[in-house]
Formats: structure tokens, C-alpha cells, sequence
């Protein structure tokens, strides 16, 4: 039996929708918000923390340089997060693609991305976290005063953050998501993410990183019903400096399904999408 969410519109997200990256999307991909949120204080834990257990709306990003439903970008000067898709297309005619504060490696990893080459995404290769939090699915939140814990609807994904006061290994293996780990500031967690393996892409649409990739993410939970999320980019390897998205999640009223991008991968199994395999070397070397 096939599962309840396919590939095909995996795929036709991942795909299909990063062959946006140097053409305009005019297609507003947007999964509904819930209706309603509860309202009233922000839950806490019994030690008194704020509580994020439940399962969380977030906005769907697949470009984190322009403002969406829910989110703001970040843009570089003479982009703007609130460029129309003509805007866009009319800077990059001029032959200005740098939207973002890229170095010239960020910029030419920008630049040459082309997802017909081995998009990783379609071979059903985990997003890396940035691009998870990224997506429009479902996110569940588990929290005791150790760890919190994520659950990714896609692809039934999950990472763990720890909160018991440890710090990153002195040598962090690298991996898809990273290593995390949360401290709070008053009501604010923030959590601070090293040692990716380099192999994914930011956002939909591909926006680059490095193995450098540092990621500074805040939650806090303004009250019943929702949570202000930001994310910090820090990589100087891909980019200049350091630059910020935001967006609000919203509680929803539902549990998460079973979601198998495997399954009934037609379109990697018959030869239409080209398998993905890890670069020899990376760019930023």
C-alpha cells in the first residue's frame, strides 16, 4: 500500500521547484495555516520553561533571501526582500545574482547550481536542517529539561537538541543536520548548531553553505498558540557575513503521518532523475 503522502509531490517540490533558482517563481506554493490557534500565556514545564511540546505550522521558505506568508527574508543591496519576480528577473539579466552577502565561492556555487545535475532532494538524501525547517510539513516538538527533540513529518526525520548544559564536542563528526545544543536567555532558547557534512542547500530554490555552516536559531513562545522563530546564517566560507530570516510557527490541531520520499521513487528508479553521489571535493577547499 502506498503510503499517504508520495513522491511525486516530493519530487515535484524539490525537483521541480529548485529549477527556480535562476528563473522566477510565479507559483505560490503555500500550505494553510490552521484556522484558529489556542490562545491565552504562554505553557510552561514543570521546572518553569517555556513549553513548545506540540505540533507546530511553520511557514513554508523555499527562498530565505524574499519575504512569504508568515516570513521575512534577508536581502543585499540592490535586491530587496520584497522584490516582484520581474524585479528578480531584471537584476540577474544585468548579471547580478548576488542576493545574498556571498563570498566569490558562495557566488559561484550560487551561480553554477543546477539541480538537473544530481539534485540530492530527489534521491531522498536527508535535507540538512536548515532546509527541514524550511519546508512547509508538520514539525512536532517533544521537550523535557535534557533534550528537545524535533520530529520532521518529511521523510520522517528527527533531531535532537541537548539543553542539560553540554557543549559541542571538542571534534564534532560531521553530519546532515548538525550538532545542537540549547540555552535559554530569560524565556528565548537558543540554539546553536555546528559540524555539517556540506552536501545540502539552505532552501529550496539552493541557496549554498559549507561545511563551515554555523546556525544560530531562537524560539520563543509568545503564547498559547504561537512561537517567533529566527535563523542565523554564519558561514565565511559561502557568505560575508552573517545574515538573519524570521517567521512564526502555529500550533495546529493533528498528529503527523508517515511520510516516505523511498517509496515509489519512480522517478529515480527508471532513469528520469540522476542519482546524487557526494562531490570528490568541495568547492570551498
Amino acid at each position: 500500500m502506498p503510503t499517504m503522502k508520495m513522491l511525486a509531490s516530493t519530487l515535484a517540490v524539490a525537483a521541480l521547484a529548485a529549477t527556480w533558482v535562476h528563473a522566477q517563481n510565479t507559483t505560490n506554493f503555500a500550505t494553510p495555516l490552521p484556522k484558529t490557534a489556542p490562545t491565552g500565556p504562554t505553557p510552561r514545564t514543570p521546572s518553569g520553561k517555556p513549553d513548545f511540546t506540540g505540533v507546530w505550522q511553520r511557514a513554508y521558505v523555499p527562498d530565505m533571501s524574499r519575504n512569504g506568508r508568515g516570513q521575512l527574508g534577508f536581502s543585499a543591496a540592490p535586491f530587496a526582500p520584497d522584490d516582484s519576480p520581474a524585479r528578480r528577473a531584471e537584476l540577474r539579466k544585468e548579471g547580478n545574482y548576488a542576493e545574498l552577502p556571498f563570498t566569490p565561492a558562495g557566488l559561484e556555487d550560487w551561480k553554477t547550481y543546477d539541480p538537473a545535475n544530481g539534485e540530492y532532494t530527489a534521491s531522498c538524501m536527508p535535507f540538512g536542517l536548515s532546509r527541514s525547517m524550511n519546508s512547509p510539513d508538520p514539525m512536532q516538538v517533544m521537550q523535557n529539561d535534557r533534550y528537545i527533540t524535533l520530529l520532521f513529518e518529511q521523510n520522517t526525520w528527527f533531531h535532537i537538541i541537548y539543553i542539560d548544559g553540554r557543549d559541542h564536542p571538542r571534534t564534532v563528526e560531521p553530519t546532515w543536520f548538525g550538532h545542537s545544543v540549547g540555552k535559554w536567555d530569560g524565556d528565548t532558547l537558543i540554539v546553536d548548531t555546528v559540524g555539517f557534512n556540506g552536501y545540502t542547500r539552505l532552501d529550496t530554490v539552493g541557496h549554498p553553505h559549507s561545511n563551515a555552516l554555523h546556525m544560530i536559531q531562537t524560539m520563543r513562545r509568545t503564547d498559547a498558540g504561537h512561537i517567533a522563530y529566527t535563523v542565523t546564517i554564519d558561514d565565511p566560507k559561502a557568505y560575508t557575513r552573517p545574515w538573519k530570516n524570521e517567521r512564526t510557527f502555529t500550533l495546529m490541531d493533528t498528529e503527523l503521518i508517515e511520510y516516505s520520499c523511498e517509496e515509489n521513487n519512480r522517478g529515480l528508479r527508471e532513469g528520469r532523475i540522476k542519482p546524487w553521489t557526494p562531490p570528490e571535493k568541495s568547492r570551498y577547499e
